[in-house]
C-alpha cells in the first residue's frame, strides 16, 4: 500500500463538492481509502487515524485530497480524478464561462443583480454570518449548513420575517422555488400543492408521491428540523404558510414534520385559518388530540392521500399484489429468521419506519430512536433501523444518497446473519443523488436473498428524475427484492414478513 496527500491552501469548497471528489477517488481502481475535505480539527484527526501526516495543514480553509491505494499509479490517478471532479463541479456551478468566483455574497449580487436566492453551505460557525449577509442583500436563503445555534436560528428567522424573506434551515437540504429544485430535490410537475417541510426526505417523499399520483407542486419550502420545536416556535413555518396562502398557484398546503411541540403545532396550523390544509406529523401520538382543521396524518403516505381527497383526485392502489408477494416470501423463510434490519439513507423515512415497525413489532432500536431507551447498541435479538446519513456514519465518507458503498458493506453483513428476516432499504433518487443507486445496491441485495434473507426496498423518486424511476425499481426487482409503492408500505411489508402475517400490509399505517 502507498498513500499521498495534496493540499490546496485557502480553497474552500462546500460539502457537496467534497463528496463528489471523494466519490471520484474512491471509485478509482486500486484505491482502499480516500477523502476530500476541509482541514477542520475533526478531519485532521481522521487523517491521522488513517496514517497520514498532517504537516502543512493548519487552517480550516485549507482543502486536502488524501488517498491510500495499491500502488503509486492508483494513488496518483485517484488524486487526479478527485481534483478533476472537484474543480469541474466548481466550474459547473459558477455560471457562464469566464465569470469569476466571488468571495462574498454582496459582491456576487452586485454582478448578478437578478439573483434572488442564496444557498449557503459553509461550516456552522460561519453560516449565520453568511446568512445575515444574504438577507441584507435582499435574498431568500436556503441554509444547508448545520451546527448553527438555536439562538442564531431564531435571530435569523426573526430578521427574515421582518424583511419578508424566507430563511430555510439550518440543515435544510430540500426546497423547490419557481419550479427549480434546490439541494436534494426531485423533478416534479407544476401544480396546486405547496409543501412546507421540517424534514428533508419527508419533503422529497411528499413531492414524489404526489407527482407520481398525478398532482403537481407549486413550491417546496424547507424549514430545518428545529423550526417546530419549543425553542424556535414555528417562526418560518408560519411565514411559509402565509406566503403560500397568498400564492395564486397554491390551492392546498401540505405540512410535513416529525412530531412538533404541541402548542407550536396549534399556532402554526392556526395560520392556515380555513385554507385547504393537510399535516403529516410523522409519529405523533395517536392520543395527542385534534389540531386545527383536518386531523393530522401519522405517516407521509396517509398525508399524501389526504391531499388527493382535498383535491378530489382518485386514490391510487398502494397495496396491489403486495400481500401475495409477502406470502410467498414468508412461505420460504427459515423459521429462525425473525429480525428486521433497516439501513436508511433518508432520516425521515427511517423515523417513519421506526413508528410503523414499533406499532407492529414492539421495540425497535436506532441511532435516531423514538426514545432514548431504544438507542443502539441494541440487545441481542432486537430489531434495528439505522439512519446512515447521520454524522457517525458520514464522518469520513460521503452521504449514502451520494455514495451507496457503506450500505453495500452493511447489506452483506446483515445478509450473512441467520437471524435476519428482512433488510429494509430506501433508494432515493433526484438531484444530488447517486446516478444509479439501485445498480450499486442490487448485487448485495441479490447476495442477501441468496443467503436466505428478504430485502424490502422502496424507491423514492419520480418518473422525470435523472436516474429513471421505473428502471431503478426494475433493477431491484431483478435482484429479488420486494419493492413497494410507498415508504410506509415497505415498513409494513417488513413487519409482515418478520411475524409471517401478510395481512399487515393492507393496514392503514
Amino acid at each position: 500500500m502507498t498513500a499521498d496527500l495534496r493540499i490546496f491552501h485557502d480553497t474552500y469548497v462546500d460539502s457537496v463538492v467534497q463528496l463528489s471528489a471523494t466519490r471520484a477517488m474512491s471509485e478509482f481502481a486500486g484505491v482502499e481509502w480516500a477523502a476530500a475535505a476541509m482541514a477542520t480539527p475533526a478531519n485532521l484527526e481522521t487523517l491521522r487515524s488513517e496514517g497520514f501526516t498532517v504537516t502543512g495543514l493548519g487552517a480550516a480553509n485549507d482543502l486536502f485530497l488524501a488517498v491510500r491505494g495499491a500502488d503509486d499509479e492508483s494513488v496518483n490517478g485517484a488524486l487526479a480524478a478527485g481534483a478533476d471532479a472537484m474543480f469541474a463541479s466548481r466550474e459547473s456551478t459558477g455560471g457562464p464561462a469566464g465569470r469569476r468566483a466571488h468571495r462574498t455574497i454582496g459582491r456576487a449580487v452586485r454582478e448578478l443583480p437578478d439573483t434572488n436566492v442564496a444557498i449557503i453551505s459553509v461550516p456552522g460557525r460561519y453560516a449565520a454570518l453568511e446568512a445575515h449577509e444574504a438577507l441584507t442583500a435582499g435574498l431568500d436563503v436556503l441554509l444547508f449548513s448545520d451546527n448553527v445555534s438555536v439562538s442564531d436560528e431564531v435571530a435569523l428567522k426573526d430578521r427574515a420575517v421582518r424583511l419578508g424573506r424566507l430563511l430555510m434551515g439550518p440543515g435544510a437540504g430540500t426546497a423547490m422555488l419557481g419550479g427549480t429544485g434546490l439541494g436534494f430535490a426531485n423533478i416534479v410537475g407544476s401544480g396546486p400543492v405547496g409543501i412546507v417541510a421540517a424534514a428533508g426526505t419527508g419533503a422529497q417523499e411528499a413531492m414524489s408521491l404526489l407527482d407520481r399520483w398525478g398532482v403537481g407542486i407549486s413550491c417546496v419550502i424547507g424549514l430545518g428540523g428545529r423550526d417546530l420545536s419549543d425553542a424556535v416556535e414555528g417562526r418560518m413555518a408560519k411565514a411559509a404558510i402565509a406566503s403560500l396562502r397568498a400564492d395564486p398557484g397554491t390551492e392546498v398546503i401540505f405540512l410535513v414534520s416529525k412530531p412538533p411541540a404541541e402548542h407550536v403545532a396549534r399556532a402554526v396550523l392556526a395560520v392556515a385559518d380555513g385554507f385547504p390544509f393537510v399535516a403529516a406529523l410523522v409519529g405523533r401520538a395517536r392520543d395527542a388530540g385534534p389540531v386545527t382543521g383536518r386531523p393530522p396524518a401519522r405517516t407521509l403516505e396517509a398525508g399524501a392521500l389526504d391531499v388527493l381527497d382535498l383535491l378530489d383526485v382518485s386514490r391510487p392502489d398502494v397495496v396491489g399484489d403486495l400481500p401475495e408477494r409477502v406470502a410467498e416470501v414468508c412461505a420460504r423463510l427459515a423459521p429462525e429468521r425473525t429480525l428486521v434490519r433497516g439501513l436508511f439513507s433518508g432520516g425521515t423515512l427511517c423515523y417513519e419506519s421506526l413508528v410503523i415497525l414499533g406499532d407492529a413489532l414492539g421495540p425497535v432500536y436506532s441511532n435516531v430512536p423514538l426514545s432514548e431507551s431504544l438507542r443502539v447498541p441494541a440487545p441481542p435479538g432486537s430489531h434495528v433501523c439505522l439512519d446512515l446519513g447521520e454524522e457517525e456514519y458520514t464522518l469520513d465518507r460521503p452521504h449514502p444518497m451520494i455514495d451507496p458503498q457503506a450500505r453495500v458493506e452493511m447489506l452483506d453483513e446483515q445478509g450473512r446473519d441467520p437471524a435476519v428476516a428482512v433488510i429494509l432499504l430506501d433508494v432515493v433518487l433526484g438531484l444530488g443523488a447517486h446516478e444509479d443507486p439501485a445498480g450499486q445496491l442490487a448485487p448485495a441485495c441479490a447476495r442477501a436473498v441468496q443467503q436466505g434473507a428478504t430485502v424490502v426496498a422502496y424507491v423514492l423518486g419520480t418518473h422525470n428524475d435523472p436516474q429513471g424511476y421505473a428502471r431503478q425499481r426494475e433493477i431491484l426487482l431483478d435482484a429479488g427484492c420486494v419493492v413497494t409503492e410507498t415508504a410506509a408500505r415497505a415498513a409494513l411489508a417488513a413487519a409482515a414478513i418478520a411475524v409471517r402475517d401478510p395481512s399487515l400490509v393492507t393496514r392503514t399505517p
